[in-house]
């Protein structure tokens, strides 16, 4: 609800009055109140072409804002006209003060962590409160974001075609984003029924950006939800956190809308897999890039870089959110298991170690020895088998749930290898292969200072596996005989091709147990 103007004492409305015009509505700023008049128009979205549906439009805004901000929203009130069949209807509204507005703040430089914590923890107690059933859950299943997201690729192409402006952004950027979407969604079933069972699907704002936020000395204000359209306002609260991340990201502040969401997850005690934050920030950029378009139909040059500058964010974010069953394999002494658990923690991500998962079916300690010939003892071809069976199923529940997988075992065996393509085509996740190779003289030395571990393999042992292991060929092979963080970077650049170390990284601020 934009204000005109600075006044001389920071952080009250000015006093000159002001007006602003959108599509459907007129904002008369006077004094210390603001007056929201609708238009008498029929876009096609919405009808207010009648006096009581401006009136009924009316009353649905102020009571759903008033959930956001009650001392805003002051009530409703009537313009009359000489002659006028009907008063007119009005929100009216404390005027809010301009150099508050977060955007704006943003934009210059100001330091907004503060307010963006008091946002995070309004917005989730809001969430807490919110109205759920199952008309609201229903739009927060799999199969409704999958529309959502057909609909505005249908949308975006038909903008584009017949050399409309950013025509090539539908053989571009979009055809890719539509595969990458597609795939996420396809494998993680499993993940969105649990957001419903959670009541993660909540009635919300439906459109937060940073321009309807205003940073007040007793707490923010934040205003304008989205009311015309009650199935765009149904949504993960996620998505609700998501549309201010994406609004932050594009006025240059990544790292805080990075933090924004952390804290929103702190406070709302969303453990929601990273790659989900990522997937609906994908969204609501896409979305906006969707509406640059329709003004660059509209004769807006400038929307046309816009668009693009947001398909490119969208597509970013994407690809980092691509869930992955990655294998980091290789020979006793190669240094895998040392690669994985770094590899797993720069990605914030899971590590499922073949040699813990094979004790723990034992049921002995991981820490405890229990040294065997090749092929003996717990290492005998039955128990390997078992213990491959049960990393590959914990693997696949956790893909199904949105988390990438780093799994650290030999993979000397194809068959195993096969089993876990087949698990990574049936959760709709990328398979990345990585083969740790070390100078022999490196292995045997580490081999042979090792102390007392999960792994009970000694030189005999990788010799004996050197010569039974089935060639490996389409696996990338990282060098790690050297410096660790060489070989990690030499692994990222093969998870993450477009983007190694992504700018924006969502991770969790704290894991929920169990």
């Amino acid at each position: 609800m934009p204000v005109f103007g600075d006044d001389e004492e920071a952080g009250r409305p000015p006093a000159h009055a002001g007006i602003r015009e959108t599509h459907v509505a007129v904002v008369v700023f006077l004094g210390e109140h603001a007056y929201k008049i609708k238009k008498a128009v029929s876009p096609g979205f919405l009808d207010f072409s009648t006096a009581a549906a401006r009136r009924e439009a009316c009353e649905r805004e102020l009571v759903l804002n008033r959930r956001f901000a009650p001392d805003v929203y002051l009530g409703l009130g009537e313009f009359r006209f000489p002659g006028g069949e009907h008063p007119e209807p009005v929100v009216v509204m404390r005027r809010m003060p301009e150099d508050r507005r977060l955007s704006d703040l943003v934009r210059g430089g100001a330091e907004v962590g503060p307010s963006l914590r008091d946002v995070a923890r309004l917005l989730a107690i809001h969430h807490a409160q919110a109205h759920r059933g199952p008309e609201v859950d229903a739009q927060g299943s799999r199969a409704a974001l999958s529309a959502r997201w057909e609909e505005n690729f249908a949308q975006v192409c038909a903008l584009t075609a017949d050399g409309g402006p950013g025509g090539d952004l539908a053989t571009g950027g979009v055809p890719e984003a539509r595969e990458l979407v597609r795939r996420y969604l396809a494998g993680r079933g499993p993940l969105f029924d649990e957001r419903i069972r959670r009541g993660r699907i909540v009635d919300g704002h439906g459109d937060l950006l940073a321009e309807d936020i205003f940073c007040l000395d007793d707490g923010p204000r934040v205003l304008d939800c989205l009311e015309f359209d009650d199935t765009l306002r149904f949504l993960d609260g996620l998505d609700d956190a998501a549309c201010l991340a994406m609004d932050l990201e594009q006025l240059g502040a990544a790292e805080e809308a990075a933090s924004f969401l952390a804290r929103y997850s702190e406070y709302s005690g969303d453990p929601a897999p990273p790659s989900l934050r990522h997937h609906y920030v994908a969204y609501r950029a896409f979305v906006r890039c969707k509406v640059a378009l329709v003004r660059a139909g509209q004769g807006d040059a400038a929307a046309v870089t816009e668009a693009r500058r947001l398909l490119t964010a969208a597509l970013r974010h994407l690809r980092t959110s691509e869930v992955a069953l990655v294998l980091v394999g290789g020979l006793p002494g190669s240094g895998k298991s040392t690669l994985a658990g770094a590899l797993a923690d720069r990605l914030g991500v899971t590590l499922l170690s073949s040699d813990r998962v094979r004790k723990e079916l034992a049921g002995i300690p991981p820490e405890q020895p229990a040294p065997a010939g090749y092929g003996q003892g717990l290492y005998r071809p039955e128990w390997t088998d078992r213990t491959y069976a049960a990393l590959l199923e914990r693997a696949r529940a956790l893909l199904a749930a949105g988390e990438t997988v780093v799994a650290d075992a030999t993979w000397s065996d194809a068959s195993n290898r096969d089993a876990a393509g087949d698990v990574a085509r049936s959760t709709g996740s990328a398979l990345v292969a990585l083969r740790c190779e070390a100078p022999a003289d490196t292995a045997a030395q580490r081999l042979a200072t090792r102390g007392p571990g999960p792994s009970d393999a000694g030189a005999p042992v990788a010799r004996a596996m050197a010569e039974a292991e089935d060639p490996w060929p389409d696996a990338v092979a990282v060098d790690t005989g050297g410096d660790l963080e060489a070989a990690v970077r030499q692994a990222l650049a093969a998870v993450r091709p477009h983007s190694p170390e992504p700018s924006t990284v969502f991770r969790r601020s704290y894991m929920e147990p169990g």
